[in-house]
């Protein structure tokens, strides 16, 4: 009995893995719940460094304010602000702005990377993470709709990398008191 070429069990062995991992890309995505896990987040803080989330909340509880249109931007903002008050006073509270672009926007690459580092104080650029593709992906895990595209899509993540509350929307006091109180769960007195 002639055993098969080890380079065409090799190659079947290949394909069979590739086809299985095209297979679970194309799968539904679920959106995120509170208590799931946080999905691996790849990206690079304006500073230039390569980002994962959450690794990158070092054992804090961390907002991701995302957004996936231009305009969005100003909503995330808008929230930017109040919440960087509000972590202030918590040295284990940090929060991180996501602009998640794909599609065209890729070769505008450097120049909107440069447009985001002259736009934020050089103390907040490593709040701030690029996330160049995937979009379909977050919009799928951030409960996107196309009729609120231009706004914020936050999630708030416990010390233990796990979501513990998720909002989509402009800015409300009431929304960030909400934010606030979600995070005494998350890890104690933040």
């Amino acid at each position: 009995m002639r055993w098969p070429d080890t380079r065409l069990v090799r190659l079947a062995g290949i394909c069979l893995f590739g086809g299985a991992m095209l297979s679970a890309q194309s799968m539904p995505l679920a959106p995120l719940k509170v208590g799931d896990p946080f999905p691996r987040l790849e990206g690079e803080f304006l500073t230039g460094r390569q980002a994962m989330l959450p690794d990158a909340t070092a054992g804090k509880t961390a907002l991701v304010l995302m957004g996936f249109t231009y305009q969005s931007r100003f909503v995330v903002e808008a929230w930017a602000e109040p919440v960087r008050k509000a972590f202030a006073s918590r040295e284990s509270a940090t929060f991180f702005e996501v602009p998640v672009l794909g599609g065209l926007a890729r070769m505008g690459k450097w120049f909107i990377d440069s447009g985001m580092r002259r736009g934020t104080p050089k103390a907040l650029h490593e709040n701030v993470i690029t996330v160049w593709g995937g979009v379909d992906r977050w919009k799928a895990l951030m409960h996107f709709s196309e009729a609120a595209q231009d706004d914020a899509y936050l999630a708030l993540i416990g010390t233990d990398g796990r979501v513990r509350w998720l909002f989509r929307g402009p800015y409300s006091a009431q929304a960030l008191e909400a934010m606030l109180a979600a995070i005494a769960p998350a890890g104690g007195a933040a």
